[in-house]
C-alpha cells in the first residue's frame, strides 16, 4: 500500500529502506526510522484504538511517551506478545505485527461502544453507588462483569522467552533528557573530565532538535550541530550515551532506575542480547533536562480521531516526513502552535484556520502566519466537533457554521516534566507565566535545565543546560552563550482555567474522565485533588496523567473558585512510563527467582538414594532409604545407629558468621542473652538471640577462636536474617564499637559425627589434638584427614558429638575419609528427619517450629540462659513487662498419648477438658510430633498455657475423627540427666 501522506522529501527517516508491517491484519509500508504511529499516519490511518470505559473511537494524539490513546499489542510470536505499548514509541521493523485492543469484534465496529450510549449512567463514582444491592448479585453478576471489563489489552498466557539483565553503574553526572539542554549539560560535564551518562527515551538522542529545520546553532544548522555534538560525546571516552532508555524512578541518594529497550527495534535481534536492560545508576549529581509536554485543550468531543497536539504534528512532519492531514484546523492559547501551522502550510497542507483563544494575539508568530495567508480567529475557542470514526468538522465559539477539516491541532500551553524532580522529594512551585508547576526547592543534588524547568527556546535551553552541567561538577563556573537564530518563541501560554462541565469534554482521554465527572466529584464533597483523582480515576491510567493532570487541576480549581496553587497537585509516582515485569525481574526467573542451594555433599547424597526436602533455599537429605525400606523405616534405622553406634550428618547449611574486632566480645554481649565476655578462647556456649520485644529470634553456638574473633552459628533459615540483625545494630545502636561481620556460611562445610562411637570413628583422622582431653562445648584448630579444620565438640542429639568444619571444597574428601574410618563401628549417614526425632527426644527446640515469634526464653524453659549479671542486652527490658512473666503463658512441655502408638498431628490444638462441642477453648498447640524408635512410642512437644505447672495432668487433642487424651510430661524424654553426651 502506498503512503499517501508521506512528504516527497525531508525528515530523518531513510526513504530508501521500505519496511512492511501489519496493523489489525492489514498490510502497510513504512520507512526505516518510523515509529508505528508515524507509519500509520503516513498511510492515512487515524483510528487506532478504543477508549477504556466508553469504547469511543480514538486516534493518535501525540508523538512521544505522553500518548494517551494509541495503545496497541505487538505480537512477535509465542511468548513475545506485549500489550499496552504506545504506537508513538514502537520503532518500526520489518514484519512488525500490531493489533488494536479493547474492542470486539473489530476496531471499526465495536459492540463495547454501546457503553457510550449509557454514559450518563456511568459517570464518576457510579460503581460505588450501583453495585450495592442486592448483595447476592455481587459475586454472581457484579464482580464477574467488572473483572471482565477491567484492564486494557490481554495479558499474555505464554511464558516470556526473552532475556532481561540488570546493570549497575556509577557516574559523576547523570543527564536525563537528550534535547538541547541535556546535550549542553553533557558537553559541560564531560569537558571537565567527569564520567557522564546521558539517557533519552527516544530512538535517537536529540529531543526537539530532531524536528528543528530552521534553527542555526553556532553557525551550523541544528541537524549538523546535533550530529557533531553526539560524535564528540561518543568519542570522549567518559560519556555513555543511552538512547531508547527511560529514567522511570528516583530513589534515595540519587539512585535512579533506567529502563533500556535493547532489541525491540530489531526485526531479528541477536539471541545473545537481552531484550531490555535495567540500569541502576548511582549519580553524584543529576541534570534533569526532561523537556515539557504540550497540553491539549478541553472542549466537547475533543477525543475524536484526528484531534492531535499541534507540536506532535510538526514533529511528524519534520522528523518523519508525514503530513497528519489534508485540511487542518489549529486551536491554541499560545504561539507555539503557529510553528506547526506554518510548517504544515509550507508542506502543502491546507490550513482551515487558527483559532486563538487570546483576545488580541500580537506576536511575531501571529504576524508571520497572517503574512503567509493563514486566517487567524482571535478570541475564539473550539465549541465542539463532529465525525464518527474520524474528525469531519469543528464548531468555533463565535461561528454559527462548522468548518470542514480532517485534523484539529490543539495547544493549551506546555507542562514541564517534573515527575522525576517530584520523586526526588523536591518541592514544586506554580509559575503563572506558563500556567504550570515548575521545580522549586530541591532535596537532592539535582540541577534542572530547559523546558522541564520552565525555560523555553533553544538559546535559553542550551545556555541553561551548559550551566547545569558545569554546576554539577563545580560550584563556580563561567557561563557559555550559544548563538542560535531562526527559531520562534513558544511556551508562554497560560492555563485553560474555565471549562464548563460537559459529559463529552474529556480531561483524561485514557480513562474517559470528563469535566462533568470532575464536577460530580466536587459537588459530592471531594475537594482534595487526591480524592478527586481517586473518585474519578483522572490521572490514574498508564500515562500517569501526562496530558491530563494539569487540565484536571485547572478544571477543579475553576469549579471550586480557587487558584490552581491552592488546589495543589497530585503525587508523581513511579514509573514515569510503564516498565515491563521482565525488566524489573531481570534474570530472576524460574530457578533464579527461587534459587536452590546445594551443599558440597549434595551429589553424594543424591547418588546414595537420599530423599530431599527444602530447608529455606537449601536442599537437605531427609533420609537415606535402603532397598525395601520406606521412609519411616529408614528414619528409625538412622536413629538407632546414632543412639547405639555412630551417625554422620551433613550440617553444612547451618548459618555461620565470623565476628572480629577489638570490641567483638562487647558487641556480642549486647546482642545475646548469655555472658560472652567471660568466654575463654577455645570454648563454646549455646546462646539465644532476642528481638527488642524479648521474643526468641534465633539460637546457635558462640565459639571464641581468639580474644578478638568469634565463630557464630545460626539456624539454617536464620542465617541471612541474623546477619542483617547484627549489621543493623552494628551500624545504628552500636556504631561506636570496632567490630566486623562476615558471612561464612558457604565457606565452611560441616560434618556432624554423633553417637557413642563418634570419638573412636574420627580419632585416626584427627592430628595435632588429643580428642579424649577435649571437653564438651569446645573448639579446636586441627587437621582432619589432612585438611585444616575447626573441630567443635557439640551435640544436637544428646550423644557424644563432634562437628567438623572444613573449607567447603574439601567437604567431600573429609566425608569419605570419615565414612571409611567409621565403617568398623557401623557408621551410618542420617538425614534431617532422624535429626529432628533425636533432638525432640532430648527436648531440644527448633526456632520456627517450637517458636512462633511470641516465645520468650522462659517459655522454652531456658530462663537460666538469660544473664542476670549483664546490665543490658537487646530485649532485656521487654522480658520484665508484666505480660512476659504471666503464669499462664504458653510454655514448652512434652505430651505422651495414652495410646503409645498414636502419633499426634503437628499443629493440632490442645484443650483442657473433653470437649462436648467444637470449637473449644484452646490451651496451646502441638509443635513437634514423632514416633521414637528409641522409646518405642510416640512423643510430642507442645506450647501449652502454664505448661510446666500442668506436668502430670491430662489434656485433650481434638481431631476430626476422635479426641486423643494426652499426659503432660517434661519436654526431655530421653537421658534426662544428660550423661550420654559425655561419652
Amino acid at each position: 500500500m502506498s503512503e499517501p501522506f508521506r512528504t516527497a522529501s525531508g525528515g530523518r527517516v531513510r526513504r530508501d529502506r521500505p519496511i512492511a508491517f501489519r496493523f489489525d491484519g492489514q498490510h502497510y509500508t513504512g520507512r526505516d526510522g518510523d515509529t508505528l504511529a508515524s507509519a500509520l499516519l503516513a498511510n492515512d490511518v487515524h483510528l487506532v484504538a478504543r477508549s477504556f470505559k466508553y469504547h469511543r473511537p480514538r486516534g493518535i494524539m501525540a508523538a512521544g511517551a505522553e500518548e494517551p490513546n494509541a495503545l496497541v499489542t505487538v505480537d512477535r510470536g509465542a511468548g513475545r506478545v506485549t500489550p499496552n505499548l504506545r504506537a508513538t514509541q514502537i520503532a518500526l521493523y520489518d514484519g512488525l505485527q500490531a493489533h488494536s485492543q479493547n474492542r470486539w469484534p473489530s476496531l471499526r465496529f465495536d459492540l463495547g461502544a454501546t457503553a457510550d450510549r449509557f454514559s450518563a449512567l456511568l459517570s464518576a463514582g457510579f460503581y460505588y453507588k450501583t453495585f450495592m444491592w442486592p448483595p447476592v448479585l455481587w459475586r454472581k453478576l457484579y464482580e464477574p462483569a467488572i473483572r471482565a471489563a477491567a484492564g486494557l489489552g490481554r495479558a499474555p498466557r505464554t511464558a516470556d522467552s526473552d532475556r532481561y539483565l540488570h546493570h549497575y553503574a556509577h557516574c559523576e553526572v547523570l543527564v536525563i533528557g537528550g534535547g538541547p539542554a541535556g546535550l549542553a549539560a553533557a558537553l559541560a560535564a564531560s569537558a571537565n573530565g567527569a564520567r557522564v551518562i546521558l539517557c533519552d527515551e527516544q530512538e535517537e538522542i536529540g529531543g526537539s532538535l530532531m524536528a528543528e529545520t530552521e534553527a542555526v546553532i553556532d553557525g551550523n544548522p541544528a541537524a549538523s550541530w546535533l550530529d557533531a555534538t553526539l560524535a564528540a560525546l561518543g568519542a570522549s571516552g567518559s560519556v555513555t550515551l543511552l538512547p531508547r532508555t527511560t529514567a522511570f524512578g528516583w530513589f534515595a541518594d540519587n539512585f535512579i532506575g533506567l529502563a533500556e529497550r535493547v532489541t525491540d527495534h530489531l526485526a531479528a535481534p541477536d539471541p545473545r542480547l537481552p531484550r531490555e536492560r535495567l540500569w541502576q545508576v548511582r549519580a553524584a549529581a543529576v541534570v534533569l533536562a526532561a523537556g515539557a509536554i504540550e497540553r491539549p485543550l478541553v472542549f466537547p468531543h475533543n477525543d475524536r480521531p484526528g484531534v492531535m497536539l499541534a507540536d506532535a504534528a510538526r514533529v511528524y512532519l519534520r522528523r518523519y516526513g508525514v503530513k497528519v492531514g489534508g485540511r487542518v484546523m489549529v486551536a491554541t492559547t499560545e504561539d507555539s502552535a503557529y510553528r506547526a501551522a506554518l510548517a504544515l502550510h509550507g508542506a502543502g497542507v491546507t490550513i482551515a484556520g487558527i483559532a486563538d483563544a487570546r483576545p488580541a494575539p500580537d506576536s511575531a508568530a501571529v504576524t508571520t502566519a497572517r503574512d503567509a495567508g493563514l486566517q487567524v480567529f482571535a478570541g475564539t475557542a473550539i465549541a465542539g466537533t463532529s465525525g464518527r470514526l474520524r474528525l469531519r468538522d469543528v464548531l468555533l465559539s463565535d461561528h454559527a457554521a462548522a468548518l470542514r477539516c480532517d485534523t484539529l491541532l490543539t495547544c493549551g500551553g506546555w507542562t514541564p516534566s517534573v515527575h522525576l524532580f517530584s520523586q526526588s522529594r523536591g518541592k514544586l512551585r506554580f509559575d503563572d507565566a506558563i500556567g504550570a508547576f515548575v521545580p522549586g526547592e530541591t532535596a537532592a543534588r539535582i540541577h534542572c535545565a530547559g523546558a522541564c524547568a520552565g525555560t523555553f527556546g533553544p538559546t535559553a535551553c542550551l545556555d541553561e543546560g551548559y550551566a547545569a552541567g558545569e554546576a554539577a561538577i563545580r560550584s563556580h563556573a563561567a557561563p557559555r552563550r550559544f548563538a542560535v537564530s531562526g527559531t520562534m518563541s513558544c511556551g508562554t501560554g497560560g492555563l485553560q482555567h474555565r471549562t464548563a462541565p460537559h459529559g463529552k469534554a474529556f480531561v483524561d482521554l485514557q480513562n474517559d474522565v470528563t469535566t462533568k465527572d470532575l464536577r460530580i466529584a466536587t459537588r459530592e464533597g471531594f475537594h482534595s485533588i487526591e480524592h478527586v483523582k481517586r473518585y474519578t480515576t483522572a490521572g490514574m491510567a498508564t500515562d500517569q496523567g501526562k496530558t491530563s493532570n494539569l487540565n484536571a487541576l485547572a478544571a477543579v480549581a475553576g469549579m471550586l473558585r480557587q487558584p490552581v496553587p491552592a488546589v495543589g497537585h497530585t503525587t508523581y509516582r513511579m514509573p514515569y512510563t510503564p516498565v515491563t515485569f521482565g525488566t524489573l525481574a531481570g534474570a530472576a526467573r524460574g530457578m533464579l527467582l527461587d534459587p536452590v542451594r546445594q551443599t558440597p555433599l549434595h551429589a553424594w547424597a543424591a547418588a546414595h538414594g537420599a530423599v530431599f526436602e527444602d530447608a529455606g533455599a537449601w536442599k537437605r537429605a531427609r533420609c537415606f532409604p535402603r532397598a525395601g525400606e520406606d521412609e519411616p523405616a529408614a528414619v528409625a534405622r538412622e536413629c538407632r545407629a546414632v543412639r547405639n553406634a555412630v551417625g554422620l550428618l551433613d550440617a553444612s547449611t547451618l548459618g555461620k558468621i565470623e565476628v572480629a574486632g577489638p570490641d567483638a566480645a562487647q558487641f556480642l554481649d549486647l546482642l545475646y542473652t548469655i555472658d560472652v565476655a567471660s568466654l575463654a578462647p577455645g570454648r563454646c556456649r549455646y546462646a539465644l538471640l532476642l528481638g527488642e520485644n524479648g521474643f526468641v529470634l534465633d539460637d546457635g553456638i558462640i565459639a571464641r577462636l581468639a580474644p578478638d574473633r568469634f565463630h557464630i552459628t545460626t539456624t539454617t533459615r536464620g542465617a541471612a536474617s541474623v546477619l542483617h540483625h547484627m549489621e543493623d545494630y552494628r551500624q545504628t545502636e552500636f556504631s561506636h564499637l570496632r567490630v566486623w561481620l562476615t558471612s561464612t556460611t558457604e565457606q565452611w562445610g560441616v560434618i556432624a559425627v554423633q553417637g557413642p562411637q563418634a570419638r573412636a570413628a574420627i580419632a585416626p583422622l584427627v592430628k595435632d589434638l588429643d580428642l579424649a582431653a577435649m571437653p564438651h562445648m569446645s573448639v579446636r584448630a586441627c587437621r582432619v584427614a589432612g585438611v585444616a579444620a575447626r573441630l567443635f565438640r557439640a551435640s544436637f542429639t544428646g550423644e557424644l558429638g563432634y562437628e567438623i568444619n572444613v573449607p567447603a571444597g574439601f567437604t567431600r574428601a573429609v566425608w569419605d575419609a570419615v565414612l571409611a574410618a567409621g565403617a568398623p563401628f557401623g557408621i551410618t549417614p542420617y538425614g534431617t528427619e532422624a535429626m529432628h526425632v533425636l533432638r525432640a527426644e532430648k527436648g531440644f527446640f527448633i526456632v520456627g517450629q517450637e517458636t512462633d515469634g511470641t516465645v520468650t526464653p522462659d517459655d522454652l524453659g531456658l530462663a537460666w540462659m538469660v544473664s542476670r549479671r549483664k546490665r543490658d542486652f537487646v530485649g532485656k527490658r521487654s522480658l520484665t513487662l508484666p505480660d512476659m512473666v504471666r503464669a499462664d503463658r504458653r510454655q514448652l512441655a512434652g505430651l505422651l498419648t495414652t495410646d503409645a502408638r498414636v502419633v499426634l498431628q503437628e499443629g493440632a490444638q490442645v484443650v483442657a477438658d473433653m470437649p462436648q462441642h467444637l470449637p473449644a477453648a484452646m490451651l496451646g498447640h502441638v509443635t513437634s510430633s514423632y514416633w521414637s524408635d528409641t522409646l518405642h512410642r510416640s512423643i510430642a512437644l507442645a506450647l501449652v498455657s502454664g505448661g510446666r505447672a500442668r506436668i502430670g495432668s491430662t489434656l485433650y487433642v481434638p481431631m476430626p475423627d476422635r479426641v486423643i487424651p494426652v499426659t503432660v510430661a517434661p519436654p526431655v524424654f530421653h537421658d534426662g540427666e544428660g550423661q550420654r553426651l559425655h561419652g
